[in-house]
């Protein structure tokens, strides 16, 4: 394939991977017929390129994740203290997902078959991962206490950043960013040992 073809194909992968994010957040479901439409493609082009349903879910829920790691997840921060980076973090996490139009539709979780929860467990194991060895650096700098499990800390703070943010985009009106960042603090803060904190100016 050449570089011009290499570039088409690219650019209706991102054009199908655009129009079955609008479809997920407009309409809740993927059909892969009204992926096609909403691209203005034919009906058979969605499965040369993802091969199933499941296929382009898939590649939609990477394509979330793969903005979440940029953005978050895989960022470094300057602050000189864990405490200082970790607030910073989950003041991004935060305002990522309320500004990320599929946060609510993920976080509640994005139907699909088998395949597809495999891959977001995929993902989600991937970010305890990172959470495990960002908490186990902090332990062995001695910022923060050895005698707790880094997976299950990584673990929870994860799931209950998870589970409060999904709370919070289903309530009319939302809570503040603000407000869900300095009960995200508090939680994480506990969990791993350091005092609790007042409301964050971050």
């Amino acid at each position: 394939m050449g570089a011009t073809e290499t570039s088409r194909a690219s650019a209706a992968r991102r054009k199908l991977l655009t129009a079955a994010e609008q479809e997920l957040r407009e309409t809740g479901e993927l059909e892969v017929a009204a992926v096609a439409r909403r691209a203005g493609v034919s009906a058979g082009l969605p499965y040369r390129y993802f091969g199933t349903r499941t296929g382009l879910l898939i590649a939609v829920l990477d394509a979330y994740y793969d903005r979440l790691d940029e953005a978050v997840a895989l960022r470094i921060y300057d602050e000189p203290t864990w405490e200082g980076r970790e607030r910073h973090r989950i003041r991004d996490w935060v305002e990522f997902l309320y500004a990320e139009p599929l946060a609510a539709i993920v976080l509640g979780g994005l139907v699909g078959d088998g395949e597809v929860v495999a891959a977001n467990t995929t993902r989600l194991n991937l970010l305890i991962e990172i959470g495990s060895r960002n908490i186990a650096r902090a332990q062995r700098s001695g910022e923060l206490a050895s005698t707790r499990d880094p997976e299950f800390l990584a673990a929870g703070i994860l799931g209950g950043t998870q589970a409060v943010v999904s709370v919070a985009l289903a309530r009319t009106p939302r809570p503040t960013p603000q407000t869900v960042i300095d009960e995200l603090w508090a939680v994480a803060a506990g969990a791993v040992g350091l005092p609790r904190a007042e409301s964050s100016t971050l």
